[in-house]
């Protein structure tokens, strides 16, 4: 049998940061910053997926508004021949079809409305937040939150996975904005302690 003993350091033997000298706290500072170089990578990474899915929102949302429910059956029906040709049982191809067939002029105006107010008001929070403007950070929690709310809401009525998918991506968005909120603020606040240090 193998033991392997840990030792714990006391605790009146530990060092806090402040107590450090000036290169070791600059040190574990920049190892900390390579961790936070990555996690503002994802956050980046993950703000510019959302902008492009914004910029599609804002395109399908100006699209649907302008297209004739006629044009709007004549492409799915256009996209889905060759499926129903193959089958003509295949569930997605028929579910488009009846969607395309029975849309109603106002589910086609709040369509466009939702796709397109949505897209705008995700896209400014983006740039926003690429910006680092410190309070676009609670808002878009906020914001996203709703949507999260929302998105689930339609999902009791739709079971869409889409709505789902678009859930977890949110929540993933608002765990690390969050981090970065915190990241920013304390950065803001260790930046204004080093000014009042060294008198600038």
């Amino acid at each position: 049998m193998l033991f392997i003993v840990v030792p714990t350091i006391p605790a009146e033997l530990k060092l806090e940061p402040a107590m450090l000298s000036k290169d070791a706290r600059h040190s574990m500072r920049r190892e900390t910053l390579l961790t936070e170089k990555n996690i503002r990578l994802v956050f980046e990474a993950s703000l510019i997926f959302k902008g492009l899915f914004a910029l599609l929102e804002i395109i399908g949302g100006v699209a649907v508004y302008w297209v004739s429910q006629h044009a709007l059956l004549d492409f799915v029906q256009a996209i889905t021949q060759a499926a129903l040709a193959k089958d003509p049982r295949d569930l997605v191809a028929n579910y488009l079809l009846h969607l395309a067939q029975n849309l109603s002029l106002s589910t086609q105006r709040f369509t466009a409305f939702y796709l397109l107010s949505h897209g705008v008001i995700k896209l400014w929070l983006i740039i926003g937040l690429l910006r680092r403007k410190l309070w676009y950070y609670p808002l878009a929690i906020a914001v996203f939150g709703l949507f999260i709310v929302y998105q689930l809401y339609r999902y009791s009525f739709t079971n869409s996975v889409w709505l789902l998918v678009l859930s977890a991506v949110d929540a993933a968005v608002i765990a690390l904005t969050w981090h970065e909120y915190r990241y920013l603020r304390s950065d803001l606040s260790s930046a204004g302690a080093h000014q009042e240090e060294t008198g600038g």
